[in-house]
Parts: structure tokens; C-alpha cells; sequence
């Protein structure tokens, strides 16, 4: 019988991409909610981009994820900001 599937094995590297509307804060808001849960990201792993009008913006955050539970409370944190169009 194969094994099965491991997922993710911490830690490893993590990229998370957090896309929604650009409100003027919401770059600061989705860092804030990542450093909770990751204090020492530093601000060179945080990357952002406009879209092409300008109404969105993604905002990409690169760091050593330490668990699942760890992701996970990122994850549910971010989904649940009001501006938030989509997280990957």
C-alpha cells in the first residue's frame, strides 16, 4: 500500500498572499494581522502589488511557518477582514 500524503511539513517556508481592496490601509492592517502571529517577519519578506486600476492590491508575506495551527490562525484572521477579497 503507498504511503500516504504528508501535507506540509513544518517548519517550511511559506509564502501567503493576501489580495483585497485598496483602501489605503488595508496593506497595514493584513501586516499587523500576520505579525500576531508571526513577530519576527521582517519587512523585507513583505512584497505588494496594485492591480492594474488600482482598486486591489495583493500583499505577499514570505516566513518559516512553524505549524499548521499557526497558518491556520492566519488564514481565519485574514478571511475575515472586511476588505479582504481572497487569501492563498
Amino acid at each position: 500500500m503507498p504511503d500516504k500524503p504528508q501535507g506540509l511539513v513544518f517548519p517550511t517556508q511559506f509564502p501567503l498572499k493576501a489580495i483585497g481592496k485598496n483602501t489605503g490601509k488595508f496593506e497595514d492592517e493584513v501586516i499587523e494581522i500576520v505579525r500576531r502571529h508571526v513577530p519576527e517577519l521582517p519587512d523585507t519578506a513583505i512584497s505588494r502589488r496594485l492591480s492594474r486600476d488600482g482598486k486591489y492590491l495583493s500583499v505577499t508575506a514570505v516566513f518559516i511557518a512553524q505549524s499548521q495551527e499557526q497558518l491556520d490562525g492566519i488564514y481565519y484572521e485574514l478571511s475575515s477582514h472586511a476588505d479582504m477579497m481572497m487569501v492563498l
